[in-house]
């Protein structure tokens, strides 16, 4: 299994020295699996370039929503696969109180928000909702837990021949300090939400992100054999995310990466 980046801000970032490192695309990341099974997570603005990659297939692909929030959706009407009519897409996604995801990614992808109707897109499009549950994408199994992040938000433990990948993008720790954990326990690699420092976690609580010394806490009680900083805070400068991770790699007591757009994790 293979987790390459294709986005991984909490926003759109601004331009130029900000971006320069580690990207300025919102959420997105393709995973491959050994039998060449596609799974995309999220589909923020990073699904453009990675869609615009697939113009040789795969038919069939499954797109594994954490949730709605529009940094983590707002890149799928420009995902070229949708305008394939030999594509088979299957959305998968947390159910949604009062409505349903084919409903809400419908309204969202259809005028006046977007200028093609949903329903006349040409690929073969499926949805499925998800709770706290396991299912199986051939060799690949998914688990996935509720997080401590506003709205129906999940996220995902992705298991192949004994290795694992956990992907917690949106997660407060300051408000459930235990929330991801079983996904994260033991993790090959890991992806977790540290989108604000100390200081800034303060006067953002409930916002739905962590703070890197909650991250800290949290990467002593997983203990995965790799983690990367996910989810950077778009007003953060290349240098504000270098000094936070320094920050967690001290309190932690282990490496860590910093996600950046084109990294290539094999799990």
């Amino acid at each position: 299994m293979r987790a390459a980046i294709w986005g991984c801000r909490g926003s759109l970032s601004t331009p130029g020295e900000r971006t320069v490192k580690y990207g300025g695309n919102t959420s997105c990341v393709e995973v491959r699996s050994a039998s060449g099974r596609l799974v995309i997570l999220d589909a923020g603005t990073g699904i453009r370039p990675l869609g615009d990659t697939l113009a040789d297939g795969p038919e069939q692909i499954d797109l594994v929503l954490t949730h709605l929030h529009l940094d983590h959706v707002e890149g799928l009407g420009f995902f070229a696969p949708l305008f394939d009519e030999a594509r088979s897409i299957t959305i998968w996604g947390p159910h949604q109180a009062g409505s349903s995801l084919a409903a809400r990614i419908g309204a969202y992808l259809s005028p006046p928000f977007f200028p093609v109707d949903f329903a006349k897109l040409p690929a073969r499009i499926e949805f499925v909702e998800c709770g706290e549950e396991t299912w199986q994408l051939d060799s690949v199994t998914i688990t996935s837990a509720r997080v401590a992040h506003p709205g129906d938000t999940l996220a995902y433990r992705l298991e192949e021949n004994g290795r694992t990948f956990a992907f917690i993008p949106d997660n407060e720790l300051g408000a459930d300090a235990d929330s991801g954990l079983e996904l994260a326990e033991g993790a090959d690699v890991l992806f977790h939400d540290a989108q604000y420092t100390q200081e800034e976690y303060s006067s953002r609580a409930g916002w739905g992100h962590s703070s890197i010394e909650d991250l800290a806490v949290f990467l002593r009680a997983a203990s995965p054999a790799r983690a990367v900083m996910f989810h950077h805070d778009p007003w953060h400068s290349d240098g504000q995310v270098d000094a936070m991770h320094d920050v967690v790699e001290e309190l932690a007591g282990r490496v860590l990466d910093v996600g950046a757009e084109g990294a290539v994790y094999d799990v």
